[in-house]
């Protein structure tokens, strides 16, 4: 199997969707995280890896916002999320992805969001809150595939990319941070290779 390490200079890209209960990264709880790392086949193309993804405690004093949590239908305190307290998921989020940089020979991962400064953001402050002296993500390097989308398809609403690649979207799945980082990994994935196998012709 190839290493993707070699097509994007030692980065690990990592394709990542957050939900929470409003914009502010400092105060507002991190509620969804849902990490896919993107790997490369016998064949050069790159493909998603398996998901790792957690539902969130809100961390002690954090707000919560009625109209995000309208938003996304998330009830923060319902017993059957099994949301895990704020460091143990990224604990749970940052291993994993941590073993896959080291069997992949590369130097770090590079998140990748549609609109990846607010998904960044969030994370990095969440490290900050729980005392985190390092993550696996770049502090500030990002691949956004609004842009990616707009280059390729002409679109930058990401279910609207989505179906221009051909990728099944369902409105009702939406807004869950599995289902979008899913559907990002599968057309960030489909850009690239896009782009590569023109390259080759």
């Amino acid at each position: 199997m190839s290493h993707i390490s070699k097509r994007f200079r030692g980065f690990l890209p990592v394709v990542v969707d957050v939900e929470t209960a409003g914009f502010d990264c400092h105060s507002h709880a991190l509620l969804e995280i849902a990490a896919v790392p993107v790997i490369m086949n016998r064949e050069g193309k790159v493909k998603p890896a398996e998901t790792i993804a957690c539902h969130v405690e809100p961390f002690e004093g954090a707000q919560l916002d009625p109209k995000a949590l309208e938003f996304t239908g998330i009830d923060p305190y319902h017993p059957f999320r099994m949301a895990k307290p704020e460091a143990e998921a990224l604990e749970l989020i940052f291993e994993p992805i941590a073993e896959i940089i080291r069997v992949q020979q590369c130097s770090r991962a590079i998140l990748v969001g549609h609109n990846p400064f607010f998904d960044l953001g969030f994370i990095k402050a969440a490290a900050r809150r729980q005392g985190f002296k390092k993550m696996p993500f770049h502090q500030f390097s990002t691949f956004d595939t609004a842009t990616l989308g707009g280059l390729a398809f002409g679109q930058t609403v990401l279910a609207r990319a989505a179906k221009a690649a051909g990728i099944e979207w369902d409105n009702s799945e939406a807004h869950s941070a599995v289902y979008d980082a899913e559907r990002t990994a599968e057309l960030f994935c489909d850009i690239v290779n896009r782009w590569d196998r023109l390259n080759q012709e």
